[in-house]
């Protein structure tokens, strides 16, 4: 561990026996040896044999940790006993600040030295309490912030991080609590959603086991059953004094997928299925495409759809047939401008008449901003809202190739309307209209999904892994020593090169490399590639 980790491990158990014939371990921190029956844990003297093994080790141990508390340093040295108390607490500082990594032995599958493992977990690792005080936002004062430190005596405080719906019991609500107590029957406060919710029913988790209990404190995750409004990354907290907890990033989905029915009867089920799924995941996406009559589904990868599909035909029993996965690609403006258009249209009767003149500009990372400087009443008020929904809609689709438009300022400069021909529909297809023609001309380009790349690879390997991102239109930004004789590869790469990654890198490293992404941002595709994307899906 010290020669490939750089670890600093520090042994505090020393095994008693080795493969079939490991009985236990001897605790070097108590001096007693542990030992395992096939139902029962016996505490007993150290075996005569390993005696002084188990000194030596001990010996290592305070010596190690004496490198770093004085205390222990000077009783060491005047050779004077050591209690276990000290050495706990010890452990436990060197612990916490990454000094030292202790290392304890045990049989996972013969159930030896589990609860050990458990037990050092408690005594070395932080606990809540070590966190300090959570910091929310007040949500009546975005400039001020509310500390609530983890005690059971404080308001009450927690964040939903996850749903999962059960077949036999509905949804379930897991929430992490940072403050005071859930009792069950309590009324608490969605601070995102505005509104009250009743816990009903609260349980403890233990793997595929529900254990049900009538409160929760400070520090745990639990699950509830019966709340109506809570989804991922919504506070919950004391309906008095409501507060803002950090909320879950949910990064955009960059991939998507056509999903078919093989049994057109399952259409509702179908639905039902991704309703469901989408409410546990906020990170997957769910549309039906009226164009194409298709149903796609988004996500973040291509693992991430796979095992949604799974999920549909296993879990939720509804046949379906996946397409090839497809980047989700954005467009967007490099240059301003402004366009005048009239719409006019008499089929007898009441006609429709809008008149819009909008300036169109870059607005990176900004999304959708639309701005009214018109005077004098040139549109009449009502109407001014009918020309931003017209703008919106527009920008689901653009003319060029089709894929939502993004960052743009639209500044609505002048206009007319006639008093009994324009409506709220005539200025909707007025300023969607305006919008088409003027996108052309303001030198539209693609986006593309960029992803954040971090590649573990041996040494031997480090020339492959990076002629192969290389390839992929990628970049290296920054190479670390991830342990001796490996390195840590962070870098950026388009995801529409990722398609087929994992098994391309098993290729060049000989299987021992591996690696991870995440979405970065959109950034401008290449001229020549974009060319190739429009042409793909003009052709679809």
């Amino acid at each position: 561990m010290n020669k490939y980790l750089g670890a600093n491990a520090m042994p505090i158990h020393l095994p008693i026996g080795a493969e079939n014939e490991f009985q236990g371990m001897v605790d070097l921190v108590t001096m007693q040896a542990i030992t395992f029956t096939d139902k029962e844990r016996l505490v007993g003297e150290i075996p005569a044999e390993i005696k002084a093994s188990a000194e030596e080790a001990r010996r290592v141990m305070i010596e190690k940790l004496a490198d770093f508390n004085d205390d222990i340093a000077e009783l060491y040295l005047e050779d004077a006993e050591i209690s276990e108390d000290m050495l706990k607490k010890a452990i436990r500082e060197c612990t916490l600040k990454l000094m030292v990594t202790p290392v304890l032995c045990g049989a996972a599958y013969k159930n030896k030295g589990i609860q050990l493992l458990l037990d050092a977990i408690v005594d070395y690792l932080p606990s809540p309490t070590d966190l300090g005080a959570v910091i929310a936002q007040d949500p009546l004062d975005e400039e001020r912030t509310i500390q609530r430190n983890p005690s059971n005596n404080e308001k009450f405080s927690a964040l939903a991080f996850k749903l999962i719906n059960d077949p036999y019991v509905g949804q379930q609500t897991f929430i992490r609590i940072f403050s005071g107590k859930l009792v069950s029957g309590m009324s608490v406060h969605n601070t995102n959603k505005g509104k009250d919710e009743r816990v009903g029913r609260i349980f403890r988790i233990k793997a595929k086991e529900r254990e049900e209990i009538s409160e929760a404190g400070c520090g745990e995750i639990v699950a509830l059953v019966g709340m109506k409004h809570t989804r991922t990354g919504d506070t919950l907290c004391d309906e008095n004094q409501p507060i803002l907890l950090e909320s879950i990033n949910v990064p955009p989905a960059v991939i998507e997928m056509k999903v078919e029915l093989d049994d057109k009867k399952s259409r509702d089920k179908l639905g039902e299925a991704l309703a469901k799924l989408s409410n546990e995941d906020p990170s997957f996406h769910a549309h039906f495409d009226e164009e194409t009559e298709e149903t796609i589904i988004a996500g973040m990868g291509e693992l991430h759809l796979e095992i949604l599909v799974e999920r549909l035909r296993d879990e939720f029993k509804v046949p379906v047939t996946v397409g090839e996965p497809s980047v989700s690609f954005r467009e967007t403006i490099t240059a301003a401008v402004e366009n005048n258009y009239r719409h006019v249209k008499q089929t007898g009767g009441k006609g429709q008449f809008a008149h819009t003149v909008i300036r169109f500009e870059p607005n990176p990372g900004k999304g959708f901003e639309f701005v009214d400087v018109t005077k004098g009443g040139v549109i009449p008020k009502e109407f001014i809202p009918s020309v931003e929904k017209g703008l919106r809609k527009a920008m689901e689709k653009s003319p060029v190739a089709g894929y939502p438009v993004v960052d743009v300022k639209c500044v609505l400069v002048d206009g007319g309307f006639h008093p009994v021909d324009s409506s709220d529909m005539a200025f909707q297809l007025c300023a969607a209209q305006c919008f088409k023609q003027a996108f052309k001309k303001a030198g539209p380009i693609i986006m593309e999904p960029v992803m954040k790349i971090e590649v573990n690879t041996p040494d031997d390997y480090i020339g492959n892994v990076t002629r192969d991102i290389t390839k992929r239109r990628g970049r290296i930004e920054n190479m670390r020593r991830f342990r001796k004789g490996s390195q840590k590869l962070d870098g950026f790469c388009p995801l529409m090169e990722m398609f087929g990654y994992a098994t391309a890198l098993r290729n060049v490293t000989s299987g021992r490399a591996n690696y991870s992404m995440e979405f970065y941002q959109y950034m401008p595709m290449p001229a020549a590639k974009q060319e190739e994307v429009i042409k793909e899906r003009i052709k679809n």
